[in-house]
């Protein structure tokens, strides 16, 4: 199967999104926060931030989340910046995941970018 192409059972992005969601909650992942895409940009559906508690939680999150994609849903995942375990991004397809050690998610503000304006002040 070429990479970022999905297995036969093609799964909505809503479901490829449970599946992040919740391998995010069996890591334990902090301050998940999920973006629709939709109707904003043509590069996925939904993006997914969220933090590790430390270099070792971030790169094993993001393991751990590529290993079930594969197994669970079929999906293969592209991956950057694993090695140095401050900020891995996770491609798979319809959903973009990011996973942030707290102080470099905090410098970045990147769900900042993609929030409408009352979410964004929410947060911030």
């Amino acid at each position: 199967m070429p990479l970022m192409q999905r297995a036969e059972t093609d799964l909505s992005s809503e479901d490829l999104l449970s599946h992040v969601l919740q391998s995010l909650d069996d890591d334990k992942a902090e301050e998940v926060v999920q973006i629709d895409l939709r109707g904003k940009s043509t590069i996925a559906d939904f993006m997914v931030v969220c933090s590790g508690r430390s270099t070792r939680q971030v790169v094993s999150i993001s393991e751990k989340l590529v290993e079930r994609l594969k197994q669970n849903a079929g999906t293969a995942s592209k991956v950057e910046g694993k090695d140095a375990g401050d900020w891995v991004l996770i491609d798979a397809g319809d959903v973009i995941v990011h996973v942030f050690r707290p102080e470099v998610r905090e410098f970045y503000q990147l769900e900042k970018m993609w929030m409408s304006p009352e979410q964004a002040a929410a947060r911030y």
